[in-house]
């Protein structure tokens, strides 16, 4: 579990995250959801360290994440995977150097147990057979489970996404959300997803975080969604079906 005690976060006096708290569940695909420049990411930044909170906790389980010096936050990272907003794979690498790459950062594996890990996984996100293959080579749905490979190479025991179905069709899209709600369920990772995708929070959405200029304005699962009696939550539904309405007419087109 990960726990967010009163955050607040500001840049040049202005404040981005005010007096936000939350809980993040084990083997639950928590969703942090809300409008561009609500401070959703921010919020995401702050829990992993990225940025510095200006007061408040951050708690991975019952250790304080705040407080830790530098060593012990690397320790701590060995624990975290991460899956970022279009994959962030390296160009010049193979597939197996990719999701190698966080082996080669933080064990001191053999090559033949490092290319066994990478075989684990590749194969755990159905992949299995395209080590040497780059990421120019394969799609963009591919190359997203290759970041969820390269994620979960470490056995972490907490996962963030950052926008994990960006530019993705509808299709491929649900597709990666059931693999990450079935690896978070398998290996009872504390999985933190950073979305607007209204399927993404219909489909996987078993604790949802609504942040509103900063604060938190709704929080509940998918099955309160549509019975919320909140405005910030009926703008949010709106805005986001009114942009996937556009991308699919758009996908139609071509």
């Amino acid at each position: 579990m990960i726990r967010v005690e009163n955050i607040y976060k500001g840049f040049n006096g202005t404040p981005v995250i005010k007096d936000v708290s939350a809980e993040f569940q084990s083997g639950q695909t928590n969703l942090i959801i809300g409008k561009s420049g609500s401070g959703k990411t921010v919020l995401v930044k702050c829990m992993v360290g990225l940025f510095e909170v200006d007061s408040g906790s951050v708690f991975y389980g019952d250790r304080n994440f705040t407080t830790m010096s530098r060593k012990e936050r690397r320790n701590l990272r060995t624990e975290i995977g991460m899956l970022f907003q279009g994959g962030a794979l390296f160009d010049s690498m193979s597939v197996e150097r990719n999701v190698s790459f966080p082996l080669d950062m933080f064990t001191s594996k053999t090559r033949k147990e490092k290319l066994h890990r990478v075989n684990e996984v590749l194969e755990r996100v159905n992949l299995s057979g395209v080590n040497d293959r780059f990421p120019s080579e394969i799609s963009g749905g591919m190359q997203k489970r290759v970041g969820i490979a390269r994620a979960i190479v470490l056995n972490p025991k907490f996962l963030f996404c950052d926008e994990p179905n960006s530019g993705l069709d509808p299709l491929t899209a649900m597709v990666i959300d059931q693999l990450i709600q079935e690896i978070t369920e398998e290996y009872n990772i504390t999985t933190v997803i950073n979305t607007h995708d209204m399927n993404s929070v219909m489909e996987i959405g078993e604790n949802i975080l609504l942040i509103h200029k900063g604060e938190v304005a709704w929080r509940g699962t998918k099955d309160q969604v549509l019975h919320a009696n909140e405005p910030e939550l009926e703008d949010f539904i709106f805005a986001s079906s009114f942009l996937q309405e556009a991308k699919a007419a758009m996908l139609g087109k071509k």
